[in-house]
């Protein structure tokens, strides 16, 4: 019998909590001492779970950005809201509130670690592993606020679309002055209180375990979400508001009366915090980015079908994926190669004749789907490696690139299951094109995943894939190129 666990449960009982602090320390005993897993591992599965609804927390920002400049324009235009838009809307607000309810569950789940006297903190939740259950808590918070803040900025700033949302339709399951209530919620006076807390135990904290947690990928993860959202950043003293200070006020920038003084005066929080928030949260540009040289040898280097990995450490996406490589890619081939291989006039093919008389020849999974984009576009990275398999027909080589247009358009795959094709996410999309090869996957959550580093491994000992050419750290690798790949990703 667990007797530590009788003994919590009987002091959490005995101990006078609020409800929501009592509802958090349930789901710590159900969570981590109803599972038999230790603190340290159910902790990473639960920011595993986290770190999939954050790629689609920040879908969701990029399709509502594409939804409000089209929408705003239409109303400038004095054009009425028609029923697509109005379907649109409600899926919209369908879906903020599905996210935030999935966020909340963070939020409260790990809020209650803030707490030195409590059940737990002195003997079971270490703390390192408490640092980053209370930095879950609160990165969760601060993408809710971020997701709020975009909101607020497009919609509630618009009286014809304000008005909309807080219209009900029960079609969609949606209640009257929802969007009200939606502002009400996140102008909580304890929600702002214990975020307070978070964020002054999470700085605290930070100087003094950061050392010791600088190889932990969770822990990395947290921090980069936590200190690229604008929502902390509002709370900096440079911020162009200047009715800020360092310890979170930025909650008073969101209330009403601020919030259209703002307005009124021009200023328009989107633009101002939230052109850089959505798609890839990123700190620079990557060391290969806009060097024309670079561009034109890599560019020389590609050949149909070729495989591209990167790596972007200072990219958000870059610390969700484990290992080396962060993401994968394929060259589709230029007009003249096409029609080499006598596929140009192939009917899938026809489709993208436009694109690729562009050059836009590089085929990959992102957030929006799979799309066709530019070279020096994504060469926006530190790393690159160019792979090729060099044992395939022209006939074989003509399939690969046919499979590969017909990803295009797939929907973002936020399960990471390879075991599925309706949706792809980035080396998925290798391995659904390149079917010939038996990848390595990984068991994660349930589900087998394949990493760009599974990619990657094919090039060693004798696999199917050479390796073409190797930029680490922004310059080209002329010496033992596959020998440093390996040791990268080992």
């Amino acid at each position: 019998m667990n007797y530590s666990y009788i003994l919590i449960l009987v002091l959490a009982a005995c101990s006078p909590q609020p409800v929501q602090q009592q509802a958090c320390w349930k789901y710590t005993f159900d969570h981590y001492y109803g599972s038999g897993a230790t603190v340290t591992e159910s902790l990473h599965q639960d920011v595993l779970k986290y770190q999939s609804l954050i790629e689609q927390a920040l879908t969701y920002r990029e399709k509502t950005l594409q939804v409000a400049k089209r929408l705003k324009t239409n109303i400038n235009s004095g054009k009425p809201l028609s029923g697509n838009d109005a379907n649109t809307l409600n899926l919209g607000m369908v879906e903020h509130i599905k996210l935030r309810d999935r966020l909340n569950q963070f939020v409260n789940g790990y809020e209650c670690w803030l707490d030195t006297d409590n059940p737990l903190g002195v003997k079971l939740i270490s703390p390192a592993n408490r640092l980053k259950g209370v930095m879950l808590s609160l990165s969760a918070a601060l993408t809710l606020y971020d997701n709020y803040m975009l909101a607020i900025s497009i919609f509630e700033e618009d009286k014809k679309l304000r008005r909309f949302l807080n219209e009900s339709d029960s079609g969609y399951g949606i209640g009257k002055n929802e969007l009200a209530k939606v502002t009400k919620d996140y102008n909580s006076y304890r929600k702002q209180r214990r975020i307070k807390q978070s964020l002054q135990f999470y700085e605290e904290q930070v100087e003094l375990l950061a050392t010791g947690l600088a190889d932990d990928p969770s822990f990395n993860y947290l921090q980069l979400l936590i200190e690229q959202s604008p929502s902390y950043n509002l709370a900096k003293k440079n911020s162009p508001l200047n009715i800020i200070n360092r310890k979170l006020k930025f909650m008073e920038a969101i209330g009403g009366d601020t919030l259209y003084q703002l307005a009124n005066s021009g200023v328009n929080l989107f633009s101002k915090f939230f052109g850089n928030s959505v798609g890839l949260i990123e700190t620079r540009k990557g060391k290969l980015y806009q060097k024309p040289k670079i561009t034109k040898l890599v560019s020389e280097q590609l050949r149909t079908g070729d495989i591209l990995l990167e790596k972007t450490p200072f990219r958000l996406t870059d610390k969700f994926i484990p290992g080396h490589w962060g993401h994968a890619a394929i060259w589709v081939g230029t007009e003249p190669e096409l029609r080499k291989l006598g596929i140009w006039e192939h009917e899938v093919v026809k489709q993208y004749h436009q694109q690729i008389q562009q050059r836009h020849l590089v085929i990959e999974a992102l957030r929006p789907g799979v799309e066709m984009n530019l070279l020096q576009d994504f060469l926006n990275v530190d790393d690159l490696a160019i792979l090729r398999n060099t044992n395939l027909t022209d006939k074989e080589l003509a399939e690969r690139v046919i499979l590969a247009l017909r990803q295009v358009g797939k929907e973002y795959d936020f399960n990471f299951n390879v075991e599925t094709t309706d949706k792809i996410v980035c080396s998925e999309l290798i391995y659904v094109v390149y079917t010939g090869i038996k990848w390595p996957t990984e068991k994660a959550l349930g589900r087998f995943t394949i990493s760009p580093d599974n990619v990657a491994s094919k090039a060693f000992n004798d696999g199917p894939l050479q390796l073409i050419t190797l930029f680490h750290k922004g310059t080209l690798v002329e010496k033992n190129p596959l020998q440093v790949m390996e040791k990268l990703i080992n």
